[in-house]
């Protein structure tokens, strides 16, 4: 993914978008039925190319640093200043597209996304929806994610308070 330039402006469209801009560093939590719940260290990245949309990079460590875990590369648009759309896709076999609304009040950003389309590889496990809910405050991003896969409905995954890091 091309990472952004300083120098473009960022487009109008995404202007509700502007307190995500930068790297986003913390802990989070996992649980899910079918394994061990697990904590890990997370990186997010959201960019701009001056084109109606954000660059967004996320990547896991295991808790200890010792190894990677998951990765995400994508796409946020906001076609409309109430409706964002998440395009993903996900090293495992997997293509997420999410929709949903976007509130900015009191100088946070609520984002809250369903999934649309689940795309999958033949070898990919069954990921049949995916659910995201987001709020930015400051220089902090709490998020949950939500998982109906491998034949259990759609449940809390997924959860992390990243902070923003000042020197990326």
């Amino acid at each position: 993914m091309v990472e952004p330039q300083p120098s473009v402006a960022l487009h109008p469209d995404i202007a509700p978008l502007a307190p995500l801009l930068g790297t986003w560093r913390g802990p989070g939590h996992g649980e899910y039925p079918t394994i061990q719940p697990f904590d890990y260290l997370e990186e997010i990245t959201f960019g701009h190319l001056g084109r109606p949309f954000l660059t967004y990079r996320q990547r896991t460590r295991a808790a200890d640093g010792s190894r990677p875990m998951h990765a995400e590369t994508g796409y946020l648009r906001c076609p409309r200043p109430d409706h964002l759309e998440l395009i993903l896709a996900h090293p495992t076999g997997i293509t997420e597209i999410c929709e949903g609304g976007l509130t900015v009040a009191d100088g946070e950003l609520r984002m809250e996304f369903d999934s649309t389309s689940i795309g999958r590889s033949s070898t990919a496990k069954a990921v049949t929806a995916l659910g995201r809910s987001l709020r930015v405050c400051g220089d902090t991003i709490d998020y949950t994610l939500r998982m109906a896969a491998v034949g259990e409905p759609l449940q809390h995954h997924l959860a992390a308070t990243l902070r923003r890091d000042p020197s990326a």
